[in-house]
């Protein structure tokens, strides 16, 4: 069995740290005054410490280059209120908007029409099926993360037979089926690892729980779970808590939130999946601005991540997430 430092630095050579597609993108659609000092932006779901930490970095940047952004966002992961934000914001003409798509799909009319009114369209975390719409688009390789988390999710488990399941938010979520397709794809490579079909939550912790209360009572063998985000790995840890199997079943979550992080250190949760979601709105906003000014940014850019384990989890503070700027 190889050792924990020799499955991580595996896994993190798989990531794209920071690199781009190696494409430019246009300035967008219509007419953009270049002169436009205010931003819009909308995350994917109020007060959830990924998207809030995106928000802190994107305002602090904002307020140094000298632009006013108007950040709003969901009560849930719901494409229905996102689209009438939005429909809200693309009324006030702001130079730009910097958007988690809920929905890879429908979210692509109303963001037309924003482009089609001279607003660019900045895609953080998330994206839109449609590459025709947004002037450029940063998130995590999140094909690569669910390797790393599948890697990672191996070593901890070790030799022992068993099965796995993977839970996912939202079939469309463009960033959490990539990583359950990566995390799929991975665990092919383990031959005494079964993974079971992938159970979707509707992003709801309680839903979650309720799933892998019910997973491990149909499958005694169970040996691990990989939650793709936040909300799947929080419900998760819960259930295993509650049947008593924390640590006995082998849980790797996406994202460091304060809750996600307090799990991790006390045993509730045996590694972390984390982004660099400060990273991706300083950047959002920074390619924004440069769209609104006509000048060229790249179509698409990849940011690092990095598995947390106990182990490692001083070390690696500056990937935790914020609950509030």
């Amino acid at each position: 069995m190889r050792t924990r430092k020799t499955v991580l630095a595996v896994g993190a050579a798989l990531l794209l740290a920071g690199c781009g597609s190696g494409q430019i993108g246009d300035t967008g659609g219509g007419q953009t005054d270049p002169g436009n000092k205010n931003l819009a932006l909308i995350t994917g779901m109020r007060g959830e410490p990924f998207y809030v930490s995106i928000e802190c970095a994107a305002q602090q940047e904002a307020a140094a280059a000298g632009y006013q952004l108007n950040a709003q966002a969901p009560e849930k992961f719901e494409q229905a209120e996102q689209s009438q934000i939005l429909g809200g914001i693309v009324s006030s003409r702001p130079g730009a908007v910097i958007i988690s798509p809920t929905d890879d799909k429908a979210l692509a009319a109303p963001l037309q029409q924003a482009k089609s009114n001279g607003i660019q369209v900045v895609e953080v975390d998330t994206a839109l099926e449609d590459r025709s719409i947004a002037v450029t688009s940063l998130s995590s390789d999140n094909y690569a993360g669910g390797q790393l988390a599948a890697q990672t999710l191996a070593q901890l488990v070790g030799d022992k037979p068993g099965s796995v399941l993977a839970l996912n938010t939202k079939a469309g979520t463009s960033t959490t089926d990539e990583r359950a397709k990566g995390f799929e794809d991975e665990i092919a490579k383990h031959p005494n690892l079964k993974l079971l079909p992938t159970q979707y939550t509707e992003n709801e912790p309680a839903t979650a729980a309720q799933i892998v209360s019910a997973t491990l009572a149909a499958n005694p063998d169970l040996v691990g779970v990989f939650g793709t985000n936040l909300n799947t790995g929080e419900g998760a840890a819960t259930a295993l808590s509650n049947a008593g199997k924390s640590g006995q079943v082998q849980l790797v979550g996406f994202d460091a939130s304060p809750k996600q992080v307090d799990d991790l250190r006390n045993g509730r949760v045996q590694a972390l999946i984390a982004q660099n979601p400060g990273k991706i709105g300083q950047e959002g906003v920074r390619r924004a601005i440069a769209a609104i000014k006509g000048e060229p940014v790249e179509r698409e850019t990849k940011t690092e991540m990095i598995a947390i384990t106990r182990d490692n989890m001083d070390q690696q503070a500056q990937y935790f997430y914020k609950s509030s700027c």
